[in-house]
């Protein structure tokens, strides 16, 4: 038995998937703030914002505390539709989010993962064309809402 332990700890940590990278940048002005430019940017590019997600608020609705936090989903089917088509599990990362949240400092961070990692283990071409384009879009949109105008 105490040699299953360990066995059984080794196999969970090398069936688990890798973290995927996330980018960040700062943010100026509050959560809300940010995600009001955020979402504005990404409807003004086009794209669907399909939900906008007050993690704070949530916890705050069972009397927990988190730090301010809110995650938009949204997409653009003209590039998601290409990614499904060459792997139909593309649907579980689409569609795209991107995470605004106060860091433990107090600082705004606007934060997502790129497109290529969160498709990194599906029948996706690393160097599909529409991966670039949503990962430039993502970056657009964080430059785009993190700056006070």
């Amino acid at each position: 038995m105490k040699r299953l332990v360990p066995a059984v700890a080794t196999l969970a940590t090398l069936a688990s998937p890798a973290l995927a990278d996330i980018d960040s940048v700062a943010a100026d002005g509050s959560v809300a703030e940010v995600m009001d430019r955020l979402e504005a940017a990404v409807t003004e590019a086009g794209a669907t914002v399909f939900a906008r997600v007050d993690h704070g608020e949530g916890a705050r609705s069972v009397e927990m505390e988190l730090a301010d936090s809110q995650l938009l989903i949204f997409g653009n089917p003209q590039l998601g539709t290409l990614a499904m088509q060459q792997d139909i599990r593309a649907g579980l990362h689409l569609p795209l989010r991107m995470l605004v949240y106060s860091d433990p400092s107090g600082a705004t961070q606007i934060a997502w993962v790129e497109p290529a990692e969160m498709f990194d283990d599906l029948e996706i071409d690393d160097d599909a064309e529409y991966l670039g384009k949503m990962e430039r879009a993502m970056k657009g949109f964080a430059d785009k809402a993190g700056t006070i105008r």
